[in-house]
């Protein structure tokens, strides 16, 4: 990541970088609780729907924390992170979209990588 060069830059890396931890912490939250309503013991899409939930209620958890770091932090590892949370939230979305009533968590999650792709434009 190029360091900001003037003021209006660096307002808006750190701008960009809260937005895309806010959209991770709801998406978090989001794929947490869609994933409580899937019950553990149903049909295999079901499970593949809860465990996704699950692995992306995590990754984005950890993107967050990662991102509210006040440290200097390894450029490539931000980006590494980034991405992947934007493929997993992704992914997550669209298993969403085939499970009936979570359609605000597949729109949660999509925010989410939308966040992530405008920060990583950032770092670029």
């Amino acid at each position: 990541m190029t360091p900001p060069t003037s003021q209006q830059q660096l307002y808006r890396f750190l701008e960009d970088r809260f937005t895309c931890a806010q959209a991770c912490t709801e998406c978090a939250r989001a794929c947490a609780v869609r994933a409580s309503f899937v019950d553990p013991d149903g049909t295999e899409h079901q499970e593949r729907v809860r465990r996704l939930g699950i692995m992306c209620a995590e990754v984005c958890d950890a993107t967050c924390r990662a991102l509210g770091e006040e440290n200097r932090q390894d450029e490539e590892g931000m980006r590494v992170r980034v991405e992947w949370c934007r493929s997993v939230c992704l992914e997550c979305a669209r298993a969403f979209d085939a499970h009936p009533g979570a359609e605000s968590a597949a729109a949660t999650c999509r925010a989410c990588a939308d966040a992530c792709a405008d920060f990583l434009k950032m770092l670029e």
